[in-house]
């Protein structure tokens, strides 16, 4: 989602779907490890230690799947100043990097290929880093998601794309 601002600033929203597979998993394992260390306590005679370190695996397990999940990522376009990039995770922690727009090279869209998956990703080229920059660290949009945050991208650092080059690859 964008939200124009001014005729030139911009602002791009990705939010992360609702997970319920780590919702699921953790109510999985709740279900199954807290009564089976009670029937170990209760039936089997073991010591009251068995429940409570099931509480503290069954928290830890909670706070590994949960603790980093991202909420959304968002994109700050500012064509004078650069590019303000954030990722909100589910524990309340953002983080924030700025990019200054003399930086910046180049906006490209990439497509990543793993043996499991294809997928496009929106990276930056950055002047003095051998590295790409993923604008969007965690989640993965689909490519019409990903083109008009390219495109304000590529009008906000002056780095326009001809037009031959995005109607050969069909954007």
């Amino acid at each position: 989602m964008a939200v124009p601002i001014s005729p030139r600033l911009s602002i791009h929203h990705i939010v992360a779907p609702k997970n319920g597979v780590r919702a699921f998993l953790v109510c999985f394992s709740a279900l199954l490890l807290v009564p089976f260390s009670f029937y170990l306590f209760l039936l089997q005679g073991y010591s009251i230690l068995i429940v409570l370190w099931s509480f503290v695996i069954e928290a830890l397990l909670l706070k590994l799947m949960l603790w980093n999940a991202v909420k959304k990522e968002s994109v700050l376009v500012m064509p004078a100043f650069g590019v303000q990039l954030e990722t909100h995770y589910v524990s309340g922690k953002v983080n924030r990097r700025f990019i200054p727009v003399d930086k910046i090279l180049k906006p490209v869209l990439l497509e990543c290929v793993t043996p499991v998956t294809c997928y496009w990703s929106l990276c930056l080229v950055l002047y003095g880093e051998a590295e790409l920059t993923s604008v969007f660290e965690r989640l993965r949009q689909p490519v019409k998601k990903l083109v008009p945050i390219w495109k304000a991208l590529c009008e906000a650092t002056n780095k326009e794309e001809s037009s031959n080059t995005s109607t050969e690859n069909g954007l």
